[in-house]
């Protein structure tokens, strides 16, 4: 009879019992928990076979060796249950039988039969176990009835349950195993899910740092050859404009880096709001011009939501710039109460828009960034026309406690 295969179940347990198979780190070592059943099995069946043989008749010697020879022959059996499970329950029920039928004087139970079955149960072995222990069972009955053995009913209902509760035991160690390996599976998918979240957010960091620092410099280089012979003041301060957004996209870049080692905190603080000027003023160029309506007054929203906030108007201004080819810009900042104080950023341009484009799709020049900025935060993005034909995109999002 080959050994039962392990399904998913199974291979749990066995991840709990055997070094092969992603050992759950808990509970006693493989070796230990290979040595104790034979060490306990020893301690308990040959003292009280040596106790037998002191005090039996010596006209038995051939059946005092032979009950020394089985108390140790099946706890020794039971090294090799590891890896032979179903095997070995089958010939430990073999010796425990014997023993039964050859045992000078009663003495204590045949413990390494018990320690089979849970064993053999527990590696996934259960039909090993059943057909091994009812036929040693049957067989013990029948032949003893044969050779003149009395077997009272409360020790025949006493080994039962022993070996009943041996099943048991072995079932609940395959199920505690099942369910200490499915633990630190689904702890190993939340890590690496965790792990690619935070890869996705350094990605979507670096794409809108670069990306906009990138078409800045390319707006403030153009400006600069643009105006190089007409007015050198003036290309000199847009060349200043590259230096000054290589600079600071450098220093942004090792802050998001940063968050990949240990200890290591990002070199400039997060963008507020009171930023947008500054980044405005980096992209206004002659044939493009960008308007600030700032409605909030005094108020102010939450870090977070600055820095949300902050990052999608970055990356709509960078898709104007580079994507669209817009000449006119307008960002606006407001507070509405719908019943909850919310954050509404709307950023409109006269350029090519989306066309016939679906302009919900994400993943289209970035907005799949926007996107999960805003729903990171609870929030969303609309896509849209804009009057004049260009784009529209208007972000709402939750208002936060202000820090």
């Amino acid at each position: 009879m080959p050994d039962q295969p392990l399904d998913d179940t199974s291979t749990a347990s066995a991840a709990w019992f055997g070094p092969d198979t992603g050992r759950i780190p808990a509970g006693p070592p493989p070796r230990v928990r290979l040595i104790a059943p034979v060490a306990l099995c020893l301690l308990v069946q040959v003292p009280a076979s040596l106790w037998v043989a002191a005090h039996a008749d010596h006209g038995l010697h051939w059946r005092i060796l032979l009950h020394l020879a089985l108390a140790v022959a099946g706890p020794l059996a039971l090294l090799a249950a590891r890896r032979f499970p179903g095997p070995t329950v089958a010939v430990v029920s073999g010796l425990a039988l014997l023993d039964v039928l050859t045992t000078p004087v009663y003495g204590p139970p045949y413990l390494a039969l018990a320690f089979a079955i849970a064993l053999a149960v527990a590696r996934g072995a259960a039909v090993w176990a059943a057909a091994s222990v009812a036929t040693a069972w049957v067989a013990a009955i029948l032949v003893g009835v044969m050779i003149g053995r009395i077997w009272h009913p409360g020790l025949i209902v006493a080994a039962t349950l022993a070996l009943a509760a041996s099943f048991a035991v072995g079932a609940f160690v395959r199920t505690r195993g099942a369910r200490m390996a499915a633990l630190h599976a689904d702890a190993q998918r939340h890590r690496r899910s965790a792990e690619e979240r935070e890869r996705v957010r350094i990605a979507r960091e670096l794409h809108d740092v670069l990306g906009h620092a990138l078409s800045q410099m390319n707006v403030q280089a153009s400006v600069g050859l643009h105006l190089f012979e007409r007015d050198p003041e003036q290309a000199r301060t847009a060349l200043q404009n590259v230096k000054d957004t290589s600079k600071l996209a450098l220093e942004e870049v090792r802050g998001v880096l940063g968050v990949l080692r240990d200890g290591e905190v990002p070199l400039v603080p997060q963008a507020e709001l009171a930023e947008l000027p500054r980044l405005i003023a980096g992209l206004t160029a002659p044939g493009l011009d960008i308007a600030l309506d700032d409605r909030l007054g005094d108020h102010a929203p939450s870090r977070a939501v600055q820095f949300a906030a902050y990052r999608i108007v970055q990356e709509a201004l960078t898709n104007a710039v580079r994507h669209a080819h817009a000449a006119h810009v307008r960002v606006v900042l407001e507070r509405r109460e719908d019943p909850d104080p919310r954050l509404v950023v709307a950023i409109e341009d006269d350029g090519r828009g989306f066309g016939d484009a679906d302009p919900t799709a994400t993943g289209r020049g970035g907005v799949l960034g926007m996107q999960e900025r805003a729903a990171l935060l609870g929030g969303r993005i609309e896509l849209g026309s804009a009057d004049g034909g260009g784009a529209r995109i208007v972000a709402t999002l939750p208002w936060g406690r202000a820090s």
